[in-house]
């Protein structure tokens, strides 16, 4: 792996959940490090361990916005795009998600091949690859996204490889699978099923799980998928392919919410409400292609990552009637749908 210290590295989505792991794994390397962020779902609070250190430069900007990429990526020797809108937003407000992880990627692509970028990470994600009829999942997968969200993610990777194929840009793609752990999100529509099945069993109220429960992902702690995701941009070996970065084991969401009942010493009631639109049904991911290129791949069980979240969720996050009043059982029907899919769903409901 090549040296990263006193490099200056672009994170964009870098005071989000994952992207903020990443950041203080490359300041403890030694690197110099750039965020943008847009703070639409990140927050500087991600980033308040490092808030004294001049290694670390925040931008707050667009990945849509064309002089905001050119002023980011400017004198950086590695790219990592992380920048990206949520599955649930794009169940009724699909074009921002389009314009951030589709566009956004392009803008992006362009800024760093104009400055000379060395390698650019291309962060994307598992629900590309759709509810699953072949596992475990390899890289090359039939794609059927169920969401806007895994239709433009999936066009960011199409057009990463094109800027290398075209011998344009150094790229590689990661696809992480399902990452959980410290500081992830666990508010409004950005909310995930872990951090909420934690603190709602920590204030002894019921779970909520969706459909029957047996819907399965491929769970991965969030400090292993920052650690492969700066390998894969430091490896010679990895240019220009994908990788799955995954631990290759499915787990149900029933299993989840039972295994942190547990750790937590809660009796809480399990309650199932219906299921939510598009849902992946199941995620299985493959890392062999991982494990050839850099010889392992994320391995920390379930049961062990999930004590270190059920930790520090404890300790950082004040238990409040108004923290559980905030949440909604069905978060993306609190957003007004754009126009064109309230027309769509009018027509439905009259036949």
């Amino acid at each position: 792996m090549q040296e990263i210290r006193e490099t200056l590295c672009l994170v964009t989505g870098g005071a989000g959940f994952i992207g903020s792991h990443l950041v203080g794994r490359l300041l403890a390397l030694g690197a110099r490090v750039r965020v943008l962020d847009d703070f639409h779902s990140g927050t500087r609070a991600n980033l308040a361990d490092h808030a004294d250190k001049t290694e670390l430069e925040i931008i707050e900007g667009s990945v849509c916005d064309s002089s905001t990429t050119a002023y980011s990526a400017a004198d950086c020797d590695y790219v990592f795009h992380l920048a990206c809108r949520n599955v649930r937003e794009s169940l009724t407000m699909p074009t921002p998600n389009h314009d951030v992880n589709a566009t956004g990627t392009f803008e992006m692509l362009k800024a760093s091949v104009a400055a000379g970028v060395k390698r650019f990470l291309y962060c994307s994600s598992s629900e590309v690859n759709g509810t699953a009829d072949i596992v475990p999942m390899p890289e090359d997968y039939h794609f059927k996204p169920e969401t806007i969200y895994g239709a433009s993610k999936l066009c960011g990777e199409y057009y990463t490889q094109v800027f290398h194929r075209s011998g344009w840009l150094e790229t590689v793609i990661a696809r992480p699978h399902n990452n959980y752990g410290p500081r992830e999100h666990y508010l409004g529509i950005a909310g995930e099923v872990i951090p909420r099945f934690i603190l709602l069993a920590l204030a002894g109220h019921p779970l909520t799980v969706y459909g029957d429960g047996r819907q399965t992902r491929d769970f991965t702690y969030v400090a292993e998928t920052a650690e492969y995701l700066l390998k894969l941009a430091l490896s010679p070996h990895t240019a220009g392919s994908t990788y799955n970065v995954c631990r290759g084991e499915e787990v149900s969401i029933l299993d989840i919410a039972k295994i942190i009942l547990k750790l937590t010493g809660s009796c809480s009631e399990i309650r199932h409400l219906p299921a939510r639109p598009n849902d992946v049904l199941r995620l299985y991911g493959d890392p062999e292609r991982l494990r050839n290129a850099l010889g392992s791949s994320p391995s920390i069980p379930i049961d062990e990552g999930l004590r270190f979240t059920v930790e520090w969720f404890k300790n950082n996050v004040p238990l409040t009637d108004a923290l559980f009043a905030s949440f909604s059982a069905r978060e993306w029907e609190n957003l007004p749908p754009e126009s064109w899919i309230a027309a769509a769903q009018s027509r439905i409901l009259k036949k």
